[in-house]
């Protein structure tokens, strides 16, 4: 069976991981979390001073590129793959609303970004690969057998990070959620350096009102049509 590439592109919070890695798992693919790579560099940042609420040297951290090491890692054959920086695993660091807040900024750096796809490149040279994130079918693979752009309403998005972090035990409120998300939203499709858009031949999916068991039927359906060369 022919193995395909699966790009999956949308706005934060629209849940592009959990069907990302559900595709994953049911076609045996690598699946490649994109966003966790900017959240750790934006981790690194802020670990070494480098970032703050006042002020951004960019030119340290650009400095500091060569030296940052990612890698993603199963720690046993059941769990999925989670992100370690310079060897160290930060999958929990990186999910804060602390973090989050610092992303798109790093994210907006041309050279993070060409360090990171350059990476990503690598991932999928083999295909077989979902990878998700901002510009995956409009840049670091334009030529993905599947593009989806998955897209839902600010609230709605914002109300599925208010309940997540809450079951997580953070002490968050669903404003500061909600402002955050029409923040990134903004800075992500406003930005020079490969701005977030529906890439050519994408198929959009709008799960405002879809749950996650008839959106992953819907993706799977569709994913299952190009392997089988029937589109």
């Amino acid at each position: 069976m022919k193995k395909i590439t699966i790009a999956i592109d949308g706005f934060s919070s629209t849940g592009k991981s959990t069907v990302a890695k559900q595709l994953a798992d049911y076609l045996g693919y690598i699946y490649v979390d994109t966003g966790a790579m900017y959240r750790a560099v934006t981790l690194y940042a802020l670990q070494n001073k480098f970032l703050s609420e006042d002020e951004f040297d960019k030119k340290s951290l650009i400095k500091s590129l060569p030296t940052i090491e990612l890698e993603f890692r199963k720690e046993n054959d059941n769990a999925n793959a989670e992100i370690f920086l310079n060897g160290k695993n930060v999958e929990k660091e990186i999910r804060t609303m602390y973090v989050s807040g610092f992303v798109s900024p790093v994210a907006t750096i041309p050279e993070v970004r060409k360090k990171l796809v350059a990476i990503q490149h690598q991932m999928g040279v083999e295909k077989g690969i979902v990878m998700d994130g901002r510009d995956i079918g409009s840049v670091v693979f334009p030529n993905a057998e599947l593009k989806i752009f998955m897209n839902a309403n600010a609230e709605v998005r914002a109300t599925r990070r208010y309940e997540e972090l809450l079951a997580k035990g953070d002490n968050v409120t669903f404003l500061a959620i909600l402002e955050n998300v029409q923040k990134r939203d903004l800075m992500d499709t406003t930005r020079e350096d490969s701005p977030l858009v529906k890439a050519e031949n994408a198929i959009e999916i709008d799960n405002s009102e879809l749950n996650q068991e008839d959106q992953f039927t819907i993706i799977l359906q569709l994913a299952k049509d190009r392997i089988a060369g029937r589109v």
